[in-house]
């Protein structure tokens, strides 16, 4: 026998299956799941011998129903009808015929299920976090947030179910929760508070990957990435977060094996924190692989659920925050200006319906498991919540972006840069910075760059001095550099001083 603990979770999913290896919910569905609820419609699949009847049974106060398809080709699916959230309930199949065999899964929640996915800084526990030890002991009090994890696996060919379930659906505990991700659960839990009503949680995700293992051969190709990394030269780089290739970060492994098996379940939408690995491989692909990544995890997840999940759902991110104070490499400034498709800021034309947190102002230069995974994971899953809030739930009166510049006015020895908000503002002489050349030419990173010192700033504004320069003004940029400030104190702020302004390339 197995006992059921953080420890032995896999060991009690894996006799689960043995003992159910003919009749059984596919790996992803148990007892203290939640299922997505009205006005979307929960998808229920599961194995069985061919041809056989499987009767879908939904028992609770609130609402009964009862549903019967036949297996065809090893599997069987039923789409409920709208449940209200709530619960609990009963799910249970019955499989018709001379066995009569069942399965019933217990204390079934609805709400809204949230996919998280990404790195490592996804995958960093709530058990490494600042004040870990009250952010565990808070677990109990959110018995309605429920946790799921995959198991890292990958695969060449896209599966339909998961090969291995790392945490199976469950309660809330301070164990259970000190070993999930720190940004998934505390952005479920900030959302809990606002919605009233269950999440779930469901975390996909391993440390050290690039986009291109989480995305489809489909989505590669539409940014010239198709290849396989064993037939492309670049493969054969070193990442400067992890200690070798791995086969972990060849094209599609991880979407194979981690997130095409969830395309059959409803879900509301997904939070993503990723791409340190991409500063040092195809960077130069960002901008076009993640709003690829993103569009066909859309497009694939309403198909996968029968048009149940939507077509544009939700999706937000973590841009990134900081790696080292002294490095002058630019892959860090370039991949947080990427992961908004080149704008700056989301939602925005190429990525609608998305939301971004802004986290350059976060760095941990002390933390234990090095400064690229800062332990400041409340801010960060807080930050995502509010685009959440705004974007998903269409909550009015929710400021979630930093302030972004609206206008620009060059004049005399100054550029006046106009916002789209009121802004707070402390003296800075090198975050701001102009781009110098002879005659009028886009600017890059081997560009010269100058400082612009801040001169002044009224409720919306902040003019910056171009003295400097003494040739013509090609450029201007803010915050561009790996780590631009210190904790919580970046020059240009919300009024309110909440929300950081994001990086910005002119």
């Amino acid at each position: 026998m197995c006992e059921l603990n953080v420890f032995s979770l896999l060991c009690a999913v894996s006799t689960l299956n043995v003992v159910w290896a003919e009749f059984r919910f596919a790996s992803y569905y148990g007892s203290h799941m939640v299922l997505q609820k009205a006005p979307e419609r929960a998808v229920l699949w599961g194995y069985g011998p061919n041809e056989n009847k499987i009767t879908v049974i939904l028992v609770g106060q609130q609402q009964n129903q009862e549903q019967a398809v036949y297996v065809q080709n090893g599997t069987w699916r039923v789409t409920l009808d709208p449940v209200k959230a709530g619960g609990p309930y009963n799910v249970t199949a019955v499989q018709q015929g001379v066995t009569g065999a069942s399965v019933t899964l217990t204390d079934v929640l609805f709400g809204d299920v949230w996919l998280c996915g990404g790195q490592s800084n996804m995958a960093f526990l709530i058990s490494q976090v600042f004040n870990a030890s009250a952010e565990k002991a808070q677990a109990t009090k959110y018995p309605d947030v429920r946790i799921f994890m995959a198991a890292l696996e990958l695969s060449q060919e896209e599966l339909i179910d998961l090969r291995v379930v790392q945490m199976p659906w469950s309660v809330p505990s301070a164990e259970l929760v000190g070993h999930f991700s720190a940004v998934c659960w505390l952005f479920g839990r900030y959302l809990y508070k606002t919605l009233g009503y269950p999440v779930g949680l469901v975390e996909s995700c391993w440390g050290g990957t690039p986009v291109e293992a989480w995305s489809s051969p489909q989505a590669l190709q539409k940014c010239g990435l198709e290849r396989r990394e064993e037939d492309d030269s670049s493969y054969l780089y070193i990442s400067p977060y992890d200690t070798e290739p791995a086969p972990k970060r060849n094209n599609s492994v991880l979407w194979n094996a981690m997130i095409h098996p969830f395309l059959n379940m409803t879900i509301k939408g997904a939070i993503w924190y990723q791409g340190e690995d991409n500063t040092a491989y195809h960077l130069d692909k960002y901008a076009c692989a993640f709003p690829a990544m993103i569009d066909d995890w859309r497009a694939a997840f309403h198909e996968g659920s029968g048009g149940q999940t939507a077509v544009d759902f939700p999706f937000g991110f973590a841009q990134l925050c900081t790696h080292s104070r002294t490095g002058k490499d630019e892959g860090f400034p370039e991949l947080r200006w990427h992961q908004s498709a080149d704008y700056g800021f989301t939602p925005n034309p190429r990525m609608k319906n998305t939301f971004m947190a802004v986290t350059l102002d976060l760095p941990d230069y002390k933390s234990p498991w090095g400064s690229i995974h800062p332990r400041d994971k409340q801010d960060v899953a807080y930050r995502l919540t509010l685009g959440a809030r705004a974007v998903a739930y269409g909550e009015k009166g929710v400021s979630f972006q930093g302030p972004f510049p609206a206008k620009f006015l060059v004049g005399g020895d100054s550029i006046n840069i106009t916002y789209t908000q009121a802004v707070s503002v402390t003296p800075s002489k090198s975050v701001f910075e102009i781009c110098c050349t002879q005659e009028k030419k886009p600017c890059s990173s081997n560009s010269t760059w100058l400082p612009a010192p801040i001169m002044q700033w009224g409720q919306r504004y902040v003019q910056v001095s171009i003295a400097t320069c003494g040739k013509m003004v090609s450029g201007l940029r803010y915050a561009w550099r790996d780590w631009p400030c210190k904790f919580k104190s970046c020059p240009v702020y919300s009024a309110d001083r909440e929300l950081p302004a994001p990086p910005f390339l002119l």
